[in-house]
């Protein structure tokens, strides 16, 4: 494969360059691109363009946000104290996303954009995959599906959103700050991917040659407590089976409020919002969970071998709903 290499100086030539040639792509740890081009050779970008040094590095936080730049690698957010301290459930997420060497080399924005990991999407030898071929069908309903999604998913394809950050991100209410030749922009997490409907070839809703620049997330407040809970086969850097990123805020017994998403089991990192209506005042408790859970993981779309994410899904939900509340429910005890 022959392609040009690029390393950006700054944003602007960076957004310029690819913005002028159809075929071009950025390039950042986590990405995924030179594993799809190189060794899987289901994409071919005739320019990469890489942004990996440019100075969008920086963590910080002001005025009850978290701003955390999207060249700054997994590594480095995971070890920033104000990550550690105030976003817990994202530090969670980070260390259980990926290996060290890998952390330290993928970035914030090349892991909210990475590709699916569906293994008919990455081998070209396949026929069947919407994904790469519009029309075609999606082999994983005929295939081994145990890795794929039952929220969000259509017929047309049940490819899963691999990133534990995102899934964190998503249920703290993240923004996702842009830059463009038309200008800056900014847009919610729960809006910047696309669910497949009949058009899974539209993944994200940034434009080509749009950046991502920055994340922004809100600190919770004080007294909010936090879990990311991520099921998987085995516990060393592994893909989630299911996970559950909860934020929940109790008082007297009740919760206030609750902030949930679910990976594992999306074609999007998934924001559970029924489930959040559920326990909008609801009493800290076993029935009140397990109807959050029900409400989470409404309506699935299940195929043979990804019917048991169903179950899971709930259970693990549930069990992270006791961590957050743990202490609560022992004041009342």
């Amino acid at each position: 494969m022959t392609f040009a290499y690029t390393r950006a100086a700054d944003a602007a030539t960076a957004i310029a360059t690819v913005s002028a040639d159809p075929q071009a792509a950025f390039l950042a740890g986590g990405t995924t691109q030179v594993d799809l081009m190189l060794k899987d050779g289901v994409v071919a970008p005739r320019r990469l363009v890489d942004i990996s040094r440019l100075p969008l590095a920086g963590i910080a936080a002001e005025a009850g946000l978290v701003r955390i730049g999207a060249t700054a690698t997994m590594e480095q957010a995971a070890a920033d104290p104000h990550v550690t301290r105030g976003l817990p459930m994202v530090r969670d997420a980070l260390l259980a996303g990926a290996s060290p060497q890998l952390r330290n080399m993928a970035t914030i924005g090349g892991n909210l954009l990475q590709r699916t990991r569906c293994r008919y999407f990455r081998d070209p030898a396949v026929d069947h995959c919407n994904k790469r071929i519009p029309g075609s069908g999606c082999a994983a309903f005929e295939g081994v599906a145990r890795m794929h999604a039952i929220l969000g998913a259509s017929p047309a394809c049940i490819a899963l959103h691999a990133s534990d950050l995102a899934v964190a991100l998503t249920a703290l209410g993240s923004v996702v700050r842009l830059r463009s030749d038309r200008g800056p922009r900014s847009v919610p997490l729960t809006e910047l991917y696309y669910q497949p409907g009949d058009d899974p070839q539209r993944e994200t809703v940034l434009r080509h040659g749009e950046l991502i620049t920055e994340v922004e997330v809100p600190l919770p407040p004080q007294a909010a407590r936090m879990t990311y809970l991520k099921v998987r086969d085995r516990a060393s850097y592994e893909f989630a089976l299911v996970s559950a990123a909860v934020c929940t805020i109790v008082e007297d017994g009740l919760i206030v409020s609750a902030r949930i998403a679910l990976g594992g089991v999306g074609t999007v990192p998934w924001r559970a919002w029924d489930a959040e209506e559920v326990l909008r005042h609801a009493p800290v408790g076993e029935a009140s969970f397990w109807a959050a859970a029900e409400a989470a993981v409404r309506r699935p779309f299940t195929v043979p071998g990804t019917e048991f994410k169903v179950e899971l899904a709930r259970r693990t939900l549930v069990r992270a709903l006791r961590v957050t509340t743990e202490h609560a429910s022992e004041v009342l005890r």
